[in-house]
């Protein structure tokens, strides 16, 4: 019975430590997309770093579309929020266009092979990647402001 008897804040307020941790992922990755940017030219000696990034950003993605949507989408559905529903399944697509760029991404640079056939074309693919991840944070904060910052002050 005490189960049932929770309130929102108790049930959801979980979700905030995650998106808290994912944003915290954003950052490092990030910080890691710069420090390699700032380069002024592109190794051999480079590839751990850029593998690194790999991994950061396969990661990032992960759990974004298995950890925080999931959430934020059955926080949505708990609160009966319909056009937060609709606000996902709106900027979805757009969000998983820039999840196949960054798988993309990681194809391309994710091991040592890779880097050596493609580090001519690094500096492109890391500016198409930066647009993309842009765009993509944006729409991200857009989803969290709109469905779980809102549920957040329903529930309190």
């Amino acid at each position: 019975m005490l189960e049932r008897c929770k309130t929102a804040q108790e049930r959801w307020g979980g979700v905030h430590d995650i998106i808290d941790r994912w944003l915290k992922q954003r950052q490092h990755l990030i910080e890691t997309w710069v420090e390699l940017r700032d380069l002024e030219e592109y190794t051999q000696m480079d590839t751990p770093k850029i593998q690194h990034l790999c991994e950061l950003l396969v990661d990032y993605v992960s759990v974004g579309h298995f950890n925080v949507y999931e959430q934020l989408a059955l926080e949505a559905q708990e609160f009966k929020d319909d056009s937060a529903l609709k606000l996902l399944n709106e900027l979805m697509p757009e969000i998983d266009e820039s999840t196949e760029v960054a798988l993309e991404f990681n194809d391309k640079y994710d091991t040592q092979k890779h880097v050596s056939a493609q580090l001519e074309a690094l500096p492109c693919s890391m500016k198409t990647l930066a647009v993309v991840m842009a765009e993509r944070f944006q729409l991200e904060d857009r989803l969290i402001e709109e469905l779980h910052e809102a549920h957040s002050e329903k529930s309190a």
